[in-house]
């Protein structure tokens, strides 16, 4: 038993995880989402936008603009991973691509004066990019050989049910 467990080698299952299905799903509703935000913004958002007090259109604008970025650095990552998926893009020519679009942190300044009086659809549409947002970067991590962090990950999630095998895996090497 000692000789197998000296000979053996790791499997690294995220690039597996990042090249099933679970990565079409997100592609899919990254892209949705970044039509659905860019009719919203073009039509409708601006219609609300006109109608709200000074305070709340500046936040408005601000938190337009940040979903807007967040939605083309996200667009940019699923399109470089759909690369690779497809053979059309090795992994490290990707990966050095990836290094190139910084993924902008959550703000943690949201709030304050005029944003409770922002459209309800522009606040889902905030909380749908976080949410994709999160998701990617659990994928990233996975590409790179990584494990996203438990705590983050939500109950059922990618990183939950590996957390869940290493947990298992390792009791059982003891």
């Amino acid at each position: 038993m000692d000789d197998f467990r000296d000979k053996r080698q790791a499997v690294a299952i995220g690039p597996r995880i990042v090249a099933s299905g679970g990565f079409d799903m997100l592609y899919r509703e990254g892209m949705s989402l970044i039509e659905e935000v860019a009719a919203y913004l073009d039509g409708e958002g601006r219609d609300e936008s006109r109608g709200l007090p000074r305070e709340a259109s500046f936040v408005y604008a601000t938190e337009s603009m940040r979903l807007t970025t967040r939605l083309m650095q996200l667009a940019s990552w699923l399109l470089l991973q759909r690369a690779v998926n497809e053979g059309e893009l090795t992994a490290e020519n990707a990966r050095t691509e990836k290094e190139k679009v910084r993924f902008s942190a959550t703000p943690s300044d949201r709030g304050g004066p005029g944003y409770d009086q922002l459209p309800a659809r522009l606040l889902g549409f905030i909380g749908k990019g976080d949410r994709l947002f999160d998701r990617v970067q659990q994928f990233d991590k996975l590409e790179r050989g990584g494990v996203p962090e438990y705590s983050t990950a939500p109950e059922g999630g990618i990183a939950d049910q590996l957390a869940r095998l290493k947990a298992a895996f390792g009791k059982l090497r003891e």
